[in-house]
């Protein structure tokens, strides 16, 4: 799945369903309307990842305009594992790939006994190893997104996995910020990555809009997830920061030019350029009428379009040689015309 060619997009649903599994349906339909690869929900059981008084993140304030508790917004997203399964079948039926961020040790088990083919870690599990070592067990790729962390926790997170046999991990950059101001972005980290861990990368996208992720898609990011909702002024923490599905689309669509613009690499003049090439190209041309017998000096050419003749960087073959016959001036001067 993931090896595909060309950039694996993931269309990341997270809670935009607001725990209403009709509109989680609606977002599969749309999503493999807009072509994406995959689409990634986030399996939990609010009482397993969070303390019933833990305070909300300033975005998720903001953005749901509500000061309850994280364990309050949560269980209200929240969906049951029979409802991951009926959207799991779904997917199938529209041949979307379905995937899901576990956040908890009994979710990971639900996930993986359900089939699932990969395993997406938020970047909020970055540091916790013991849950990394217990997904990286079940054998399957591991995404693992590394919003505000630094090279050596990420260092640590790779080595807890690989040190479990798993060597199948793929790294997304990531801001986690919602939306990530562009300055914050530093799209330039994806280098970073591949170069330090010698690992495919990818790149988990938090800005508004679509451009940043058609840009990390053009550095050669393998995949790209992004946040999307069908409503963005839907009651929840995610929606503002989520495209609707025309930009999902338009996104898409943006991302596969681009793959195909990226090319194989080798420079050469293209079948469509012959044409051109030789429109706009110069050949050695008479620049005054010449008569037979005499020698071919460098002021008697002249370098004119079209590009069908000799070309003006092997001018040293034709001069100070004697033209065979007479030529026109401002015709192009062909070795059939000069002595040997």
């Amino acid at each position: 799945m993931i090896n595909k060619t060309g950039v694996y997009i993931i269309a990341e649903a997270g809670v935009n369903h607001n725990g209403d599994v009709g509109i989680a349906k609606k977002m599969i339909d749309a999503a493999s309307e807009c072509g994406v690869d995959a689409i990634k929900f986030q399996t939990y059981k609010t009482e397993n990842i969070v303390t019933k008084y833990a305070d909300k993140a300033k975005y998720q304030k903001l953005n749901t305009k509500s000061n309850d508790s994280q364990y309050e917004m949560l269980k209200k997203l929240e969906l049951s594992f029979d409802n991951f399964v009926e959207l799991s079948n779904y997917c199938k039926e529209k041949k979307l790939e379905f995937l899901s961020t576990p956040f908890d040790f009994e979710s990971a088990d639900f996930l993986n006994d359900m089939g699932i083919k990969a395993f997406k870690i938020s970047s909020g599990d970055i540091t916790n190893i013991p849950f990394l070592q217990y997904v990286a067990k079940k054998n399957k790729p591991m995404i693992i997104s590394t919003g505000m962390s630094n090279l050596g926790e990420i260092e640590e997170a790779i080595r807890a996995i690989k040190d479990m046999g798993n060597s199948s991990i793929y790294i997304l950059h990531c801001t986690s910020n919602y939306p990530a101001k562009l300055e914050t972005v530093n799209l330039n980290a994806i280098d970073t990555l591949k170069a330090a861990f010698k690992l495919p990368v990818g790149y988990s996208d938090h800005t508004a809009g679509i451009e940043i992720p058609i840009a990390a898609a053009a550095k050669g990011a393998c995949i790209i997830e992004k946040h999307f909702t069908l409503n963005k002024n839907s009651e929840g923490p995610d929606h503002k920061a989520s495209l609707d599905a025309e930009e999902l689309n338009a996104m898409v669509m943006a991302i596969r030019n681009v793959e195909k613009a990226m090319g194989d690499g080798i420079k050469k003049c293209t079948a469509d350029e012959e044409d051109v090439k030789t429109a706009a190209r110069k050949s050695i041309v008479a620049s005054r009428f010449i008569k037979k017998g005499e020698i071919i000096r460098k002021e008697d050419i002249s370098f004119k379009r079209p590009g069908s003749g000799i070309s003006p960087k092997d001018y040293n073959y034709i001069i100070n040689k004697r033209a065979k016959r007479d030529i026109e001036e401002d015709e192009q001067i062909h070795f059939l015309m000069i002595e040997e």
